[in-house]
């Protein structure tokens, strides 16, 4: 298992194409993803779950993963919530 603290910092934070971006990024790693912010875990790979959360810019989240490339899924990912994904 690998975690790693990114604060988003893409000026949109975590919405609408952007979440949908983040999804399809995180759904081509074969490890299990998780995003928590503010005492919620969701799973990564859900686009609803990731929009429940309403992750906004300046909000620190922790990504976690499990499985066979666990460290390039989360470097991956963390680079994304810190420039505009698209």
């Amino acid at each position: 298992m690998y975690s790693e603290k990114s604060v988003v910092t893409c000026e949109s934070g975590l919405h609408n194409k952007q979440a949908t971006y983040f999804i399809q990024k995180a759904n081509e790693f074969k490890s299990s993803i998780w995003i928590e912010a503010d005492d919620r875990k969701i799973n990564a790979k859900s686009l609803l779950g990731v929009l429940s959360m309403g992750i906004t810019t300046g909000t620190t989240v922790t990504l976690t993963a499990e499985g066979s490339d666990e460290v390039d899924a989360i470097k991956t990912l963390s680079d994304m919530l810190v420039k505009d994904i698209f």
